[in-house]
């Protein structure tokens, strides 16, 4: 039986690395190259090896905004095909399919899905939330990986709903929140987008809906009044996180008019803002 696998070999570079004058540097440049090829696992390989370098310096350093908008993109990348396959699989299919085959199935798409959220909450939880301090950049990266925290756990909620995984998103997201209403504007895209991901996980994964619903239009009405004082370079990705705000307030609204349950809701990644 041929069997496909990644054959991905980090180690072959450590070598070369070694050789050359800056290593930092040098893993960069090889996830950029990784993203180019959408070799997205290699990719995270590579920005782990970073996250690691930085971690056991003799003062650790802490990412740039591309080194974390990088690491960010590798693992949406490789999580977003596990969890829309676990999308699929769960939907309701012909009673034909063979049951137990279904589930062996399932089984290993949530184990990959599982071995990824805890891969990279394994860098955010022991190096990277404990490495970045509170006031550094006036709070942004601190509340930028709470918030990418507090996604993971969500998504680990959503295959699996016995181990308190619930909790720790909205443990996270409610820190993240904390410091961002405290340290950024109401229309920065990283506190949009905070609040849109913390509403959805109010929405779907902790069912508390007024609450879901209570946060978008909080956020969404704090950025309108503020509008007018956004930053530049920040419009486009301000403006299209507050579309998906109201977007999702009118689904949700609609649907507890219609007495529906079943509603598609839109989340934002980090990279995206």
């Amino acid at each position: 039986l041929f069997e496909m696998e990644s054959r991905f070999d980090l180690n072959a570079f450590q070598r070369l690395f070694s050789n050359r004058h800056d290593k930092r540097k040098d893993l960069v440049f090889m996830a950029r190259t990784a993203e180019s090829a959408e070799r997205y696992e290699d990719m995270c390989q590579f920005m782990k090896e970073l996250v690691s370098w930085c971690g056991h310096q003799a003062t650790p350093q802490v990412l740039t905004v591309e080194e974390r908008n990088l690491l960010s993109v590798a693992y949406k990348n490789v999580i977003g095909t596990r969890r829309s396959s676990w999308r699929t699989l769960n939907l309701e299919t012909d009673s034909k399919i063979d049951d137990t085959l279904l589930a062996a199935y399932k089984k290993q798409v949530k184990d990959e899905l599982k071995k990824t959220c805890e891969d990279i909450l394994n860098l955010l939880e022991k190096t990277l939330v404990p490495n970045t301090p509170e006031n550094l950049e006036s709070g942004e990266p601190k509340v930028f990986y709470l918030k990418m925290t507090g996604d993971y756990y969500r998504y680990l909620a959503e295959s699996e709903t016995d181990q308190h995984h619930d909790q720790k998103a909205a443990e996270f997201y409610g820190k993240a929140y904390a410091i961002a209403k405290e340290r950024l504007k109401p229309t920065h895209p990283i506190r949009l987008g905070l609040a849109l991901n913390y509403s959805v996980c109010f929405y779907e994964i902790l069912k508390q809906k007024e609450k879901a619903c209570t946060l978008a239009k909080e956020a969404f009405d704090e950025a309108i009044s503020k509008l007018d004082k956004l930053d530049e370079p920040d419009y486009k990705d301000s403006t299209l996180i507050m579309q998906l705000l109201r977007d999702n307030l009118t689904l949700w609204t609609s649907s507890d008019d219609a007495g529906g349950d079943h509603v598609q809701v839109e989340d934002v990644s980090d990279d995206e803002q």
